[in-house]
């Protein structure tokens, strides 16, 4: 793994100067700038190497300057960004066009609509479904972001489309902080049941007793997705900068450390660099 370095595959910049996040005004500490500079010095200290920009839910309008103002900064002088998983809205007449953008832009690896925004209904919808599969064949990657509640839901989508490759955030989003251990358990064990999803052990120090959280109440959720998955299927994401919530960039990468310590070398390698790097052809 120090070999290799980390891939994060889930960094979240903002820029409230330049672009509009209407949740961020009930954000509470992350209602702040979040800039690439600050990211990257305690990234290069800590391993990582590269880094995906994954989408912070911008107005509709700023999809676009989001990607845009994404790309300039991959432009500069040792940037981390290596690529960008872009926001969208499958449930509207614009992603077929904006699949067909992506297709010829190197830097864009995929799409994210977080599903735990929008009504359950929207993403069960015949055109959300239908536009989710016009990713097949591409190369470019559906990220599934939901609480753990809405699992089945997640599964529904990914049984509709099949030849589509998605990746799971955060583990699924367990509610570690209330010990809700075994619904989230079944259901990730049966979410792993489908090949073309692959597991991201990300943002779950967000979801404990905020900081007040020890090593072992983290061990089951990231053991189980593990054990779910195999190392085949598993990428790392640092999630910041929602992870300063539960103690900082830092902290998730020496836990994660930690936590896979039993692992071999090349089953780390897999998960914090090498199946990104296969995945998104970084």
């Amino acid at each position: 793994m120090t070999e290799t370095g980390i891939i994060d595959t889930h960094l979240h910049l903002v820029n409230r100067s330049r672009l509009t996040y209407p949740w961020l005004a009930n954000a509470g500490s992350l209602n702040a700038d979040w800039s690439l500079e600050s990211y990257g010095a305690e990234a290069r200290r800590v391993g990582i190497i590269k880094a995906l920009h994954m989408e912070v839910d911008v107005a509709e309008n700023d999809i676009g300057n989001e990607n845009t103002w994404v790309a300039e900064l991959s432009q500069q002088e040792q940037s981390l960004i290596c690529g960008i998983i872009s926001a969208c809205r499958p449930e509207g007449d614009g992603f077929a066009a904006q699949v067909e953008r992506a297709k010829d832009d190197i830097l864009i690896k995929g799409f994210r609509r977080v599903l735990h925004v929008i009504p359950d209904e929207v993403s069960k919808s015949t055109k959300f479904i239908n536009n989710i599969r016009r990713l097949s064949g591409t190369g470019l990657t559906f990220d599934l972001c939901l609480r753990a509640d809405q699992l089945k839901l997640g599964m529904a989508l990914v049984d509709a489309a099949p030849d589509v490759s998605f990746v799971l955030d955060h583990c699924g989003v367990p509610d570690i902080a209330g010990e809700q251990f075994l619904p989230w358990r079944n259901d990730m064990a049966d979410f792993a049941r489908r090949d073309n999803v692959t597991a991201k052990v990300s943002g779950i120090i967000a979801y404990t007793r905020t900081e007040q959280w020890v090593l072992n109440d983290l061990a089951p959720y990231v053991q189980h997705v593990v054990d779910s998955f195999g190392f085949d299927r598993l990428v790392w994401g640092g999630d910041w900068p929602v992870c300063t919530l539960g103690g900082g960039l830092s902290t998730w990468v020496a836990a994660s450390q930690a936590l896979l310590a039993g692992a071999t070398h090349e089953e780390r390698a897999k998960l914090f660099s090498g199946n990104a790097s296969r995945i998104w052809k970084l």
